[in-house]
């Protein structure tokens, strides 16, 4: 079973407060922290899996509509409680069919969503949701534009589930209750943010995504991707049964240290250690890969000798790669490497014995592929401040050198 961690109290809204003027906002809770709610005021603690149905699996959000309440516990719920989704300032619709929500947060600042269809002519074919778990992002990895705007906060549990709950809602406009349906089939945690530098609200929203009360997806089809907080790595298979994928980037110490800030902290041998621990935990139900996340960038870590250390480094790891040819964003100091240097690093690891795919890019159309997520952030770092002023500078000694 999967076990899901209670909220701290003060980590996200999904808490009640007996003398808060305002009302509780339950998207986001678990069936124990809904169960515990109804019964604080008043009510079976059954009442929980009702409403999770009504949320997630018939897209309710007006307890008026949820018509399997009584009539007096569907009022008290209307006084006291609500269902308070992110809000939409903005939606654009790619030609690919891959689709991008800008949401306003609490504070005011930005995020961003984006759901990728694998064929977009297919009514039931798989529909990936790029899901962000941070307004920005605390990490500074250096070929990441969403990094550059630096961080404010993590995201709360109803801020997370919300995106999948707007994403599904895109496909049923104008469809009655009773004929709502799911079509987000898979779900990734890789849009803005660190997912596991906000553990609790992350995996919380992540059993919501897993249970057979909310959206009952499976345990394959829910990925996490870490940029390797090895300590948190530990922690989640102990708390639940997701997809791992890992964003490496480099094959040495040296060259992820510029790349993958976080790896001076926690080197190459520590993350593969941690994942390692991850796909080989003592539960036989859990059988797993890791998905080994390698963005591509010209002359920095795509020669046939980086390939060659890959190889050496997954030996003994249970994984697949996926080759990610670089987004370029504006003054990014990279270029992406060429077709043919990636057909090249890829058969090198194909011969290997490793399962490699290249990623196709979607959504560049409209700043919706894989390192492209910007929204607009209230950043506590200053990293944006700085890194405009390296634009600034560059630009100055450009014009300087040219006169």
């Amino acid at each position: 079973m999967t076990k899901i961690p209670m909220q701290p109290a003060d980590s996200t809204p999904a808490t009640f407060h007996p003398n808060a003027p305002t009302k509780t906002n339950i998207l986001g809770m678990n069936q124990e922290q809904l169960g515990a709610y109804f019964k604080h005021i008043g009510e079976k603690p059954f009442r929980a899996t009702q409403v999770m149905k009504w949320i997630y699996q018939h897209g309710v959000t007006d307890f008026a509509q949820m018509t399997n309440l009584s009539k007096g516990l569907r009022e008290k719920l209307s006084e006291q409680a609500c269902i308070e989704l992110p809000e939409v300032v903005h939606k654009e619709f790619s030609e690919d069919g891959t689709r991008k929500w800008v949401f306003k947060v609490a504070g005011g600042s930005l995020v961003e969503t984006v759901l990728i269809p694998a064929d977009d002519s297919k009514v039931n074919g798989r529909k990936t949701l790029c899901i962000s778990s941070q307004v920005g992002c605390a990490l500074d990895c250096s070929f990441c534009s969403t990094g550059k705007q630096g961080f404010e906060r993590d995201l709360t549990a109803a801020e997370i589930i919300g995106q999948l709950w707007v994403a599904n809602a895109s496909y049923m406009e104008g469809v009655d209750s009773t004929e709502w349906q799911n079509n987000v089939t898979n779900v990734v945690m890789m849009g803005m943010g660190e997912p596991l530098l906000n553990y609790t609200p992350v995996v919380s929203s992540m059993g919501l995504m897993l249970s057979d009360h909310a959206y009952g997806l499976s345990k394959r089809r829910v990925t996490l991707s870490t940029s390797g907080v090895v300590p948190k790595m530990y922690e989640l298979y102990k708390d639940i049964d997701v997809a791992l994928a890992i964003s490496l980037h480099a094959p040495n110490d040296e060259l992820r240290n510029e790349l993958v800030p976080i790896n001076k902290k926690y080197p190459l041998s520590e993350l593969i250690a941690a994942a390692k621990a991850y796909v080989h935990d003592n539960n036989p139900r859990h059988k797993k890969h890791v998905t080994i996340e390698y963005v591509m960038l010209a002359g920095v870590n795509d020669s046939d000798e980086h390939a060659q250390q890959l190889v050496a480094l997954l030996d003994g790891l249970p994984s697949k790669i996926n080759l990610i040819p670089f987004n370029p964003f504006p003054h990014a100091p990279y270029d992406r490497s060429s077709n043919n240097r990636i057909h090249a690093f890829s058969n090198i690891l194909n011969n290997a014995g490793f399962v490699c795919t290249i990623r196709q890019t979607r959504g560049d159309d409209i700043d919706a592929a894989c390192g492209q997520l910007v929204g607009q952030v209230a950043d506590r770092t200053r990293r944006s401040a700085k890194w405009q002023q390296s634009i600034k500078q560059l630009a100055a000694n450009e014009q300087q050198s040219e006169g």
